[in-house]
């Protein structure tokens, strides 16, 4: 049986909110993103997808969610969050992973 404290997604998602987490980590990163400064062309076609999630309609049919990008660019989001020393975005970011993706 698992300890509630320590959730381990092969046995079950009970206890781990990996909605919650991912949102909380695109708002993380949008703040690297959104700066002009930090952004590049392959970050701005990156938002175009965060403004599709939720919206099937917009994406041929594939509703988007933050996990599935989250898992489907975890290096990119790992490299940009080293690459500004932002530890505590890496701290959820490797939760993230290791429990969700």
């Amino acid at each position: 049986m698992q300890k509630q404290d320590k959730p381990d997604r092969y046995v079950s998602f009970v206890g781990i909110d990996g909605d919650k987490n991912s949102q909380e980590l695109i708002g993380l990163l949008r703040r690297h993103i959104d700066d002009p400064t930090k952004s590049n062309p392959f970050w701005e076609q990156f938002k175009e997808k965060l403004a599709r999630v939720g919206q099937p309609d917009q994406n041929g049919g594939r509703s988007l969610d933050e996990l599935f990008l989250v898992h489907s660019y975890i290096n990119n989001i790992r490299e940009l969050f080293e690459e500004y020393d932002d530890e505590g975005a890496l701290e959820l970011l490797e939760q993230v992973e290791r429990e969700s993706c």
